[in-house]
């Protein structure tokens, strides 16, 4: 299990640094403005429709089933399944895409009303959308794919997927100049690496012998379980977005530039939670599910376990980062070209705000498998729409006086609610608990985590006065010093606090020997 996380972290740290250099591209073209805040609203939403309908709810709901039908009678059959669920994906998809070709200026009234329902911003932001919607239908497909893929234990192509989004808009971006506006050739991106993201999973599937084919659709008892799974899965996914459809509606009523300062801060933000929330929930969700249906629930534990202390490990530096140096991180990476000193300032801001919730963010999948692997979709409904609620409410109460970072703030609370509902969910049913070797981990993990913030901070105010000014150079240098020096003590307190174990133990994760 451990090796299939740090190959689709791998992949997917790729992923994120050819993103990066996206996102500098589209910080010094488009900058923080009207045609920046049109092309967010454009790519937004049809990610939030794939994250409800495709890869949060899908995976939750078919790799699970998938793996029960493997275990009871074959892969073969299991295939069979995932045919039909092929069909009834495709035809919902082709269906969702005219409505919403057609009907895309309410959508985008809806989702961004703040834009008026007219003038530059409101139209560039409809045609835009019109040109990236499709981009939908075709990640709903490489999702149906790649949990195929990712059930019979092949992860490396489904995690890369990313890396050719990133590729494509860099490309179009570079050719801005052949297009209406930055924006434009940034939405063309987007599209484009929809059908290179599936010719890349088909391809995989057509090697692994696992390819699916269109059948006419027909009601199976995997099929109806299938379903009763998948509906309140949609229904947390759903959920989930509307907390970030609240911060497009919400930042739409602020000024200029306030959705692309959260863009910028939350693409931070997601960093680690792409690297390795996203991989060690893909793993684990296909690696407990496998032992719960041969009837290992001890080995399941062990395996979530072992994930969240991984999990820790990564995160933690991550966090200390976004609290204390948000402002270094934002200038030294994103301010030259049209994205200004004061879009650093803002968007630095905000991701001092995410920083507070990015923990409970990140184990927010692995406290889920909990309940997914165990066909219980439910659950995590409940958690999540009760987490909304409080986020939802704090967003319209902070956003007065904080402005973008109040919507930030908010949902690094909303995320602690919803994992410590999860938690109690969980340790109710006896699903989870720490044990001897959690126990002697965790406040050791705390302890390194103290240090780091500590050197980080007091470094970080003696290199304010030795080296002056805000100049991107100024601050990059900041930046790695700081950096080194954050390593060297992270690095530093783990092997104080773990001794001799440390060492053997990253050996034995890379290996991905269980013990």
């Amino acid at each position: 299990m451990i090796r299939n996380i740090f190959s689709v972290s791998a992949l997917t740290l790729i992923s994120r640094m050819v993103g990066f250099i996206r996102d500098l591209m589209l910080a010094n073209v488009l900058g923080a403005g009207i045609i920046s805040d049109a092309f967010n609203v454009a790519f937004r939403i049809p990610n939030h429709f794939r994250a409800i309908f495709a890869e949060g709810a899908f995976n939750a709901a078919f790799v699970p089933a998938f793996a029960k039908v493997a275990a009871k009678r074959g892969q073969d059959a299991a295939l069979v399944f995932a045919d039909r669920i092929f069909a009834y994906l495709l035809l919902a998809q082709l269906v969702l895409l005219g409505l919403a070709l057609v009907f895309m200026p309410f959508v985008v009234n809806l989702l961004a009303p703040g834009f008026g329902g007219s003038g530059p911003r409101f139209q560039l932001a409809v045609e835009l959308t019109r040109i990236t919607f499709p981009y939908l239908a075709f990640v709903s497909l490489v999702v149906l794919i790649g949990g195929v893929l990712n059930a019979v234990g092949r992860f490396a192509a489904a995690a890369a997927t990313a890396i050719l989004l990133n590729m494509a808009t860099i490309l179009t971006l570079l050719a801005a100049g052949s297009f209406p506006t930055a924006g434009h050739a940034a939405a063309w991106g987007v599209l484009i690496s929809g059908l290179l993201q599936f010719l890349l999973v088909a391809g995989d599937a057509l090697r692994a012998n696992v390819m699916l084919e269109f059948r006419l659709p027909k009601i199976t008892p995997e099929v109806k379980q299938f379903w009763r799974t998948f509906v309140p899965a949609a229904a947390g996914s759903s959920g989930s977005q509307i907390a970030v459809f609240a911060d497009t509606i919400i930042a739409s009523y602020l000024v200029a530039g306030s959705i692309t300062w959260l863009y910028f801060a939350d693409r931070m933000n997601q960093l680690p939670i792409g690297v390795i929330a996203v991989a060690v929930g893909t793993v684990l969700l296909s690696e407990m599910s496998r032992r719960i249906a041969a009837g290992d629930e001890a080995g399941a534990r062990y395996a979530q376990l072992r994930a969240i202390e991984l999990t820790l490990v990564f995160t933690l530096p991550a966090v200390a980062a976004f609290m204390i140096l948000p402002g270094t991180l934002m200038k030294s990476l994103f301010m030259h070209g049209a994205f200004t000193a004061d879009d650093a300032r803002q968007a630095a801001a905000a991701l001092a705000a995410y920083a507070f919730g990015l923990t409970a963010l990140v184990l927010l999948r692995s406290f889920t498998v909990t309940f997914n692997a165990r066909g219980d979709t439910k659950t995590p409904v409940i958690a999540m729409f009760a987490a909304i609620i409080v986020n939802v409410g704090l967003k319209f109460a902070l956003v007065g006086p904080l402005g973008h970072v109040g919507l930030a703030m908010a949902t690094g609370v909303g995320a602690w609610i919803n994992i410590g509902l999860l938690g109690w969910f969980a340790k109710r049913r006896g699903l989870m608990g720490l044990d001897e070797r959690a126990n002697r981990v965790l406040p050791r993990l705390a302890i390194a985590f103290g240090a780091l913030v500590v050197v980080l901070f007091a470094a970080s105010y003696g290199l304010g006065l030795v080296i002056t000014g805000e100049s991107a150079n100024a601050e990059r240098l900041k930046l790695v010093i700081l950096m080194a020096l954050g390593g060297v003590t992270y690095g530093g307190a783990l092997i104080a606090l773990f001794g001799r174990e440390f060492l053997p133990e990253l050996k034995r994760l890379r290996r991905g020997v269980q013990g």
